[in-house]
């Protein structure tokens, strides 16, 4: 639990103000990884399992349900009191996209610059397929890198 306090404490000494958005994302992932928890922030709360699922299925839910509830916490904690009165219904999902939207400008103008550039590509006449496909695969890597690393 020491360890545990510890990192959380980068959170409580950078909170969320808005501009340092980026910063603080990388230090909740951090600190996410640690807990053992960041699956939370890529993979959506199952559905409610039925009434006759087995116990595995209800204890994985739960404890998905449970990580996410920490986790929502720890991001809620970790704001200024303004940022927390706008989030403090939303799961961590919800919450990150909602973030990204408000904060993340220069990660949504990288995504662009790339997204223009791929739909510009235009293969040589005469020119081989492989250079110009590569390039095409390189770009979206990029553009998917930039989606789950949060810039």
């Amino acid at each position: 639990m020491a360890n545990n306090l510890s990192l959380r404490s980068i959170l409580d000494a950078n909170k969320l103000t808005g501009p340092n958005f980026l910063d603080w994302f990388r230090n909740l992932k951090i600190i996410l990884k640690q807990e053992k928890k960041s699956y939370v922030l890529d993979t959506p709360i199952p559905p409610v399992p039925a009434t006759d699922a087995n116990a595995e299925d209800k204890e994985a839910y739960q404890r998905h349900k449970d990580d996410n509830d920490r986790a929502t916490c720890v991001m809620l904690a970790s704001m200024t009191p303004e940022l927390q009165k706008q989030h403090k219904h939303m799961d961590v999902q919800s919450m990150i996209l909602h973030l990204r939207d408000l904060f993340d400008k220069e990660g949504c103008t990288k995504r662009y610059e790339i997204s223009k550039e791929l739909f510009q590509c235009k293969m040589v006449e005469g020119s081989s397929v492989r250079p110009h496909v590569l390039k095409m695969i390189g770009l979206i890597e990029t553009w998917k890198i930039g989606i789950s690393n949060g810039s």
